[in-house]
């Protein structure tokens, strides 16, 4: 039996307007056919919007990332290719031909698909080193932690003070 360590993450074309019809479907065809060792998961990603309508009223609304798109993390076999190319609404896999490509981790990351597990060992306080950027070697203090973003603010000491820097966990490093 298949683990989902082995999945990966494909994409899928559709219809425009049909991306939750056909997420709808394809979760429905892994439970009747018995999939879930083969299909793991499907995303419509959507962000919330503040639209602000003619009379002055706002309104919270989720607009699609990536409109006529579905993205699936699955183990692609003849029989999880078929089941999802044959969901009505489905044009096809993004790749060339028939071949469908998966996300490579960094684009995985990059459109926010999948979160990554990140331990930081530092805290709001602790000295850190910067390893990358203009500021590289720059030793400074942890202002805050953001998990969500992955970010960390920092006090770069500059110009008589301290200076804020948001930079990416992978940017510092302990001292």
């Amino acid at each position: 039996m298949a683990d989902s360590s082995q999945a990966k993450w494909y994409v899928a074309h559709t219809y425009s307007g049909y991306e939750n019809k056909v997420k709808d479907n394809i979760e429905k065809s892994i439970e009747n056919l018995g999939m879930q060792d083969l299909i793991f998961e499907v995303k419509v990603p959507v962000e919330e919007i503040v639209e602000e309508k003619e009379n002055g009223e706002k309104k919270i609304v989720q607009h699609k990332i990536f409109p006529s798109y579905v993205f699936i993390k699955m183990i692609i076999t003849n029989d999880s290719w078929y089941v999802v190319r044959n969901i009505r609404g489905v044009t096809g896999f993004v790749g060339p031909g028939s071949d469908p490509v998966p996300l490579t981790e960094d684009e995985i990351i990059r459109m926010n698909i999948e979160k990554k597990e990140v331990k930081v060992d530092f805290a709001e306080g602790d000295s850190v080193i910067i390893t990358d950027g203009p500021f590289r070697d720059y030793v400074c203090t942890v202002e805050k932690i953001d998990m969500d973003k992955q970010t960390v603010t920092v006090l770069v000491p500059m110009f008589n003070g301290d200076t804020p820097v948001e930079l990416e966990f992978g940017q510092v490093d302990t001292l």
